[in-house]
């Protein structure tokens, strides 16, 4: 079905969600014109949305897309608009008053959507007319819209499917999200279920047998769900929010909750909740809600040894299963909780989603759990479920299961949402895998394309994927027409395997360690010279040595969502798998003559590179330098390896040439060296650099300097990497620096010494 098309947006609404959602929107490039009862009061929700901590936006420039206005002046702007999405206040007849007036104003073929949580979106076009009905469905983003996939899709019976096609594929395509079309019943289909659940940990805390940071612990990462678990995710959601959905779902109140909203303590945007932060003698704290006195004391640390024992297991399948299995708190709490959350899902899935895949979907991307309910009852054993809670009737789904005699829903996870979605995980279910070894695998991905796949821990840079990045390129030249690097994991690349290189240098091993960095630099190297076009993919942290390899790329394919930086410093180092080397060609390429000055275009490289800066998306990323503008970003996540692929292809068509190396790079010698140098000296003296960083500043700008030069010159690129291999090899040398990589081993933190 061809959809036309949107290519304009309205906001009907400035509130914490309405803000949010032209914030993205303008995130997709689309224009959107924010409304709310005055200009004023727009003006001001962008505002709050522009100060929001994590930003809204993936860049500041992106809130010029976003105009503003007030109901009473600015509403027929609405009739420019291809949709017009209504957030305003979750109460009925605000909601109806206002679209009667949208439905005097909308051009014919406009969608309109509301985004309410809760309310029938059938009731609340009531009286409206037939043209407006059959373009009138719900679209319920969750908070916070550019963070959270979700976004569920809730037509009526007047809806026409072509509406409902023409948002779903802009919505997936455009603004990367994950589309679940939903019925149109109480809270759709996330808040439906996470809110029951969410309704027993409450009753189970009511008992006294479980502190909240004990719940907190079993139902976080353990479980395979999010670190702010329950109750912390009470407290950033709001829980006055969750106060509506449950009188949505016509649930009785939890007491401590209706306690907590009648003293106003709703969470982060009163500053207490379940938690509530408290600075002592300068330092915040964390203090947690006693619910038996209705006052504060300080948080404890949980003590219980069957989640430390689940920790160590990395299927998280695996994990789920032993700690419901457990005879402990933990297991007792899930047979508890877990179990009736889950016959309850299945008895109303028919009711609420067309799928059990959709309800899984839901789930997943609404409130990033890692398994979906009907995943958690293949995990457990849909009869270990329902022995759990042996008051209750199995619902027909289960029933019907069971008397075929079969223990799960499904024998794999939740299939693709769509044929180019996840492209990777199904060839690899067709077993295209070409070769693999510990840290990486070759895919065949189909059309001539080949993968490269990192899947060690954190999917870290050491011998096996270097070994592995050499057998792609030398496969897809020989066997493929190009390569892509990616992977489907939630973070591409968190850089080097530090650890290696810490033993090394603990040992003295300094021939070692140049190898390894040579060789880091000849994989780098084979992909930027490789006699096939190669595509990188990053996604999620793309840090140091990820960072390199995107950087030596012909093309890249970037999820929205990704974080790209060269962040050695902060282990004491320099990027020395051609990094360094790469950012200075790239910023110099730029010049506007050849006799224009180098020092602002190196000082942006140094800066960039000395304060181990991150990209808080892949627009930032471009700006850094990390990306350029021939680099494509793609929103849908599970769409990437698609579009890298497509990528790849087009280069391939396009008659793709292998590039020469640069052998001419122009460097400024001891005149940038100095200035360099001085800027450095300069900020140790002011205080904002400790004496090692001093040490580092130093050894990177001789790089980017091409070197203790006498005046500005050309070099090559094999000219750079021997300045940076020789820099790092003296920094592993140094003692400060030895202890700032054991300090982030230890604890995931920089070091500053």
């Amino acid at each position: 079905m061809i959809t036309t098309p949107i290519r304009s947006a309205a906001v009907l609404g400035a509130g914490t969600m309405g803000a949010q959602i032209a914030a993205h929107l303008a995130n997709a490039g689309v224009p959107s014109l924010l409304l709310d009862v005055t200009s004023a009061a727009a003006r001001e929700g962008l505002a709050r949305a522009r100060g929001l901590k994590p930003d809204p936006f993936f860049a500041p420039e992106a809130a010029a897309l976003v105009s503003i206005g007030g109901f009473d002046e600015d509403l027929p702007r609405i009739a420019e608009a291809d949709w017009i999405v209504e957030a305003i206040v979750e109460q009925l007849d605000a909601k109806r008053a206002l679209l009667e007036r949208v439905d005097a104003l909308r051009r014919p073929d406009t969608i309109v959507t509301s985004n309410t949580s809760g309310i029938p979106i059938a009731a609340l076009a009531e009286g409206r007319s037939e043209g407006f009905r059959r373009h009138w469905l719900g679209t319920h983003f969750f908070n916070p819209p550019r963070y959270l996939r979700l976004l569920e899709v809730i037509p009526t019976s007047d809806t026409d499917p072509a509406a409902v096609e023409r948002i779903s594929r802009f919505a997936g395509l455009r603004l990367g999200k994950g589309v679940v079309v939903a019925n149109d019943s109480p809270n759709f289909i996330a808040n439906h279920i996470g809110l029951f659940g969410a309704m027993l940990l409450l009753q189970a805390l009511a008992t006294g047998t479980y502190t909240i940071e004990e719940i907190d612990a079993i139902t976080g990462p353990v479980l395979g769900r999010p670190k702010s678990a329950t109750f912390r995710t009470f407290d950033i959601a709001g829980i006055d929010v969750l106060w509506h959905v449950w009188k949505n779902l016509r649930l009785e109140i939890p007491p401590l909750v209706a306690a907590l909203v009648e003293r106003g303590w709703v969470g982060d945007k009163t500053g207490q909740g379940f938690y509530r932060k408290e600075k002592r003698g300068g330092e915040t704290g964390i203090l947690t809600l006693d619910p038996a006195t209705m006052t504060y004391r300080p948080r404890q640390t949980p003590r219980l040894p069957s989640l430390e024992a689940a920790a160590a297991i990395a299927d998280v399948s695996e994990r789920v299963r032993t700690l419901f299995a457990g005879q402990d708190k933990a297991g007792a709490l899930l047979r508890t909780t877990l179990a009736p959350t889950l016959v309850h899902t299945a008895a109303v899935a028919p009711d609420i989603a067309h799928s059990i895949d959709d309800v899984d979907r839901a789930m997943k991307w609404g409130f990033g759990w890692e398994l979906g309910p009907f995943e958690l009852f293949d995990a457990i054993g849909v009869r270990e479920v329902m022995a759990a809670v042996p008051d209750v009737p199995a619902p027909p789904l289960v029933a019907a299961l069971l008397r075929a005699g079969r223990n799960r829903f499904r024998d794999g996870g939740v299939p693709p949402a769509g044929p180019d979605l996840e492209i990777l995980r199904g060839a690899k279910e067709r077993r295209q895998i070409v070769r693999r070894n510990a840290g990486a695998s070759l895919v065949d991905l189909g059309d001539g394309v080949l993968a490269v796949e990192f899947h060690s821990k954190l999917n870290t840079i050491g011998g096996d994927t270097i070994e592995m990045l050499h057998a792609g390129v030398k496969e897809a030249s020989t066997n493929f027409c190009a390569l892509v690097v990616g992977n489907d994991a939630a973070n591409f690349c968190a850089g080097a395997n530090i650890m290696l290189l810490l033993l090394e240098a603990q040992e003295g091993n300094w021939d070692e360690i140049d190898l390894m960095v040579r060789a880091f630099q000849g994989a780098t190297a084979a992909l930027r010279y490789a006699d096939v076009p190669v595509i990188v993919a990053p996604a999620g942290l793309t840090l140091g040595g990820g960072c390199e390899v995107v950087l030596h790329g012909d093309r890249v394919q970037a999820a929205a969502e990704s974080y790209i930086g060269l962040v050695e410093a902060g282990v004491g180092l320099i990027p020395a798998g051609g990094g360094t080397k790469e950012m200075l060609a790239r910023s110099v390429e730029d010049l506007p003559s050849a006799q224009a000055d180098l020092l602002p275009y190196v000082r942006r490289v140094f800066e960039a590179i000395g304060m181990a800066t991150v990209s808080t998306s892949a627009a930032g990323a471009r700006t850094l330098g990390m990306l350029r503008e021939v680099d494509r970003v793609t929103m849908n996540r599970e769409r990437l390896m698609a579009d890298a692929k497509a990528a790849a292809l087009e280069r391939v068509r396009e008659g793709y040439q292998t590039p020469r190396p640069r052998t001419n790079i122009p460097v400024g010698g001891e005149t940038v060296l100095a200035a360099l140098e001085l800027g450095v000296h300069l900020a140790w003296r002011a205080g904002r650099l400790t004496d090692h960083d001093k040490v580092i500043g130093r050894a990177l700008a001789n790089v980017l300097a091409g070197g203790a030069l006498p005046h500005r010159t050309t070099v090559s690129e094999s000219h750079l990497l021997d300045l940076e291999r020789e820099a790092f090899l003296k920094l592993c040398g140094e003692r400060k620096t030895l202890e700032r990589i054991q300090h982030t081993l230890k604890t995931g933190k920089p070091l500053r010494n």
